[in-house]
C-alpha cells in the first residue's frame, strides 16, 4: 500500500512539473490593450517612442512626469492641492445659511450699476476683438488649410486679454488663482493618450503656460466634458465621422482605413494608412478663429492643427494609435509620429504619464502581482478557492464523535475462572462433564451426527472414516469418552489424559 501511494505521488508531482514547464516556455498571448504607457512593449504601448523621443526632438532633456496639470506647471506640493481639494468638498456639503434680501432701493441701484458696467464692458471687449480680428487677418495669409482666430494671438500682457483673465477669475475658486504664479521654465508639454481630461484649474494653467511662450502637444482620440474650458477657449471641437465599411470576419462590418498626409507641400509626399475604426475622429475650428491643418485625411479634414495662443502654440492630434510601437516600428507609417514631433521645439519636454498610470506610489500594496496577468489569475483564484473552502467547510463541520472503544472479550478469562473453581473444588467429574458435552457438539456440527451412540459398530466405522483417524484410535477415544461419562469420581490423571484425547483428535480431524 505504502509503495503504491509512492508511485501515485511521484506520478502527480511529475504532471505537476509538466505542466508548470508548458506555461513557463509556451508563447505569451500578445496584450492588445491600448495603454499607450511609456514603458510598454506591447503594440499599442509607447515604449518606442518614447525611447526614441530625445533623438526626434533635438534635445536630451525628456522627462517623465506623473504629476497632474496643475501642480506640474505651478509646483505646487500634492499635499496642498489635496487639502485644498477635501476643504473645497466639505465647504461644498455644508449647507449655506440664507442671506437676507436687500431692499427694493439698494436691488435697483446695484442692478444699474451692473448694467451700466456691463455695457462698458461689452463695448470695450467688441472694439478689442474688432481691432485684433483686423490685425490677424492682415498678418494672416488666407489659405485653404487656415480658417480666422480670435483675439487668441493677442500676448498676455494687452489690455484685452487682461480684461478677459479678470473676468475669467471671477468664475475659478480663491485657491485656482495660484495657477498665475507658474513656473519661470520654457518647456514642451507632451501628452499622448487615448483620453485627455483636463479640470478647470488645469485648463487655465494650461493656457496660461501657453501664453508665456511654451508649446502643448496633445494627441488624444477622445476629449472628455472636462475639457471644454480649454477647447472653448481655444475654439476648436471634435467629432466622429462616418466611414465606409466592408465585411470584416464571421460577416460583421469593419470600418475602412483611413489615409493621412501631412499639408505642408515639403511633407506632402508621404501617405499614411491607419485603422478606420482608430483614425474616426476629425477638428473642426470654429469660425473667426485661427487654426492651422498640419496633416488632414483624404477627405481634407484635419487630424493634426496647430493653434496659437498667446506667445506660444497648441498641437492637437486625434490618431494617438500612429505614436504607438506597432506603427512606429511599421516602415509604411514610421514617419508620422517623428514628422508631427519635429514641429515642436528643441527644449526641455516633459512626457504626462499621470493621465495613464496615476501619482507616482499610488498604488496598492499588490502592485507586482496586478503587473503580471499569471500572478494576477492566481491572486484572484486564492480568493475564490478560499470563500469556497469556508463555505464548504462551515457547511461540513459537525461535532467531534468521541472514540467508543470496544468491549474487551473476556470469554477466556471468564472460562479459566471457572476453570480455576472447578480444579480448587476437586470437581473433575464435572468438568470432564463440560467436555463430553464440547465433544458432543463437536460431532453435531463438524460430523453431521446428532444422536451418536457410542457402542454401534456402524457409528465408529464412520466416524473413523470421517476423521480420517484409524479404528482403534477412535475406539480408545470412545472407550475414555464412556469412562468419564459413566465415572463417579476422576482423578487429575484421568481427567488430564481425556482432555489430551479429546485435542488430538479435534486436531487430527482438521487436516
Amino acid at each position: 500500500m505504502t509503495s503504491n501511494f509512492r508511485w501515485y505521488l511521484l506520478g502527480l508531482l511529475a504532471l505537476f512539473g509538466a505542466y508548470v514547464a508548458l506555461e513557463y516556455y509556451r508563447p505569451k498571448p500578445v496584450d492588445w490593450r491600448p495603454t499607450l504607457i511609456n514603458k510598454d512593449k506591447i503594440p499599442y504601448g509607447t515604449y518606442v517612442l518614447y525611447d526614441q523621443l530625445p533623438r526626434l526632438l533635438g534635445t536630451d532633456s525628456v522627462e517623465a512626469t506623473r504629476l497632474p496639470i496643475y501642480n506640474q506647471l505651478t509646483g505646487v506640493a500634492l499635499e496642498v492641492t489635496d487639502a485644498l481639494a477635501e476643504a473645497q468638498s466639505r465647504t461644498i456639503t455644508t449647507e449655506a445659511r440664507p442671506e437676507p434680501a436687500p431692499d427694493s432701493a439698494t436691488t435697483t441701484e446695484s442692478d444699474s450699476t451692473t448694467s451700466e458696467s456691463d455695457s462698458s464692458t461689452s463695448d470695450s471687449t467688441s472694439e478689442n476683438d474688432s481691432g485684433d480680428t483686423a490685425t490677424a487677418s492682415a498678418d494672416t495669409p488666407a489659405t485653404s488649410e487656415e480658417v480666422t482666430d480670435a483675439d487668441e494671438t493677442t500676448p498676455p500682457d494687452s489690455p484685452a486679454q487682461t480684461e478677459n483673465s479678470a473676468d475669467e477669475d471671477e468664475d475659478i475658486p480663491q485657491h485656482d488663482l495660484v495657477a498665475k504664479h507658474l513656473r519661470h521654465v520654457r518647456a514642451n508639454y507632451l501628452f499622448v493618450n487615448t483620453e485627455f481630461a483636463a479640470e478647470k484649474a488645469d485648463a487655465y494653467a494650461l493656457l496660461r503656460f501657453i501664453a508665456s511662450g511654451n508649446d502643448l502637444f496633445i494627441v488624444a482620440e477622445n476629449f472628455g466634458d472636462s475639457t471644454s474650458a480649454l477647447l472653448d477657449t481655444l475654439g476648436i471641437r471634435t467629432r466622429v465621422v462616418k466611414l465606409p465599411t466592408h465585411a470584416g470576419p464571421h460577416g460583421l462590418p469593419v470600418p475602412d482605413s483611413v489615409t493621412v498626409r501631412f499639408t505642408n507641400p515639403a511633407l506632402a509626399g508621404p501617405r499614411y494608412r491607419l485603422p478606420g475604426g482608430d483614425a474616426n475622429v476629425r477638428f473642426v475650428v470654429d469660425s473667426g478663429r485661427v487654426g492651422r491643418a498640419l496633416a488632414t485625411d483624404a477627405q481634407g479634414r484635419p487630424v493634426f492643427v496647430r493653434l496659437d495662443y498667446g506667445r506660444g502654440h497648441v498641437y492637437l492630434c486625434t490618431v494617438p494609435i500612429a505614436f504607438t510601437n506597432q506603427f512606429v516600428l511599421r516602415p509604411a507609417t514610421s514617419q508620422f509620429a517623428a514628422t508631427a514631433l519635429s514641429y515642436l521645439t528643441a527644449r526641455l519636454t516633459w512626457w504626462d504619464e499621470y493621465q495613464k498610470q496615476g501619482r507616482l506610489g499610488n498604488q496598492s500594496l499588490l502592485r507586482l502581482v496586478s503587473s503580471h496577468e499569471a500572478l494576477n489569475t492566481a491572486w484572484y483564484l486564492l480568493i475564490i478557492g478560499g470563500l469556497l473552502f469556508v463555505l464548504v467547510e462551515a457547511r461540513r463541520r459537525q461535532r467531534i464523535i468521541p472514540t467508543i472503544k470496544p468491549l474487551p472479550n473476556t470469554t477466556l478469562l471468564f472460562t479459566r475462572t471457572v476453570a480455576s473453581l472447578y480444579r480448587q473444588g476437586s470437581s473433575h467429574a464435572l468438568i470432564a462433564e463440560k467436555k463430553v458435552g464440547l465433544f458432543m457438539d463437536y460431532l453435531r456440527t463438524r460430523f453431521q451426527e446428532s444422536s451418536p451412540d457410542f457402542g454401534d459398530e456402524d457409528f465408529r466405522e464412520r466416524l473413523s472414516q470421517k476423521s480420517g483417524l484409524t479404528r482403534p484410535r477412535v475406539d480408545e477415544l470412545l472407550r475414555l469418552v464412556n469412562f468419564a461419562r459413566t465415572a463417579p469420581q476422576m482423578n487429575d490423571q484421568q481427567l488430564l489424559q481425556l482432555s489430551r484425547a479429546l485435542t488430538d483428535f479435534k486436531r487430527e480431524a482438521r487436516r
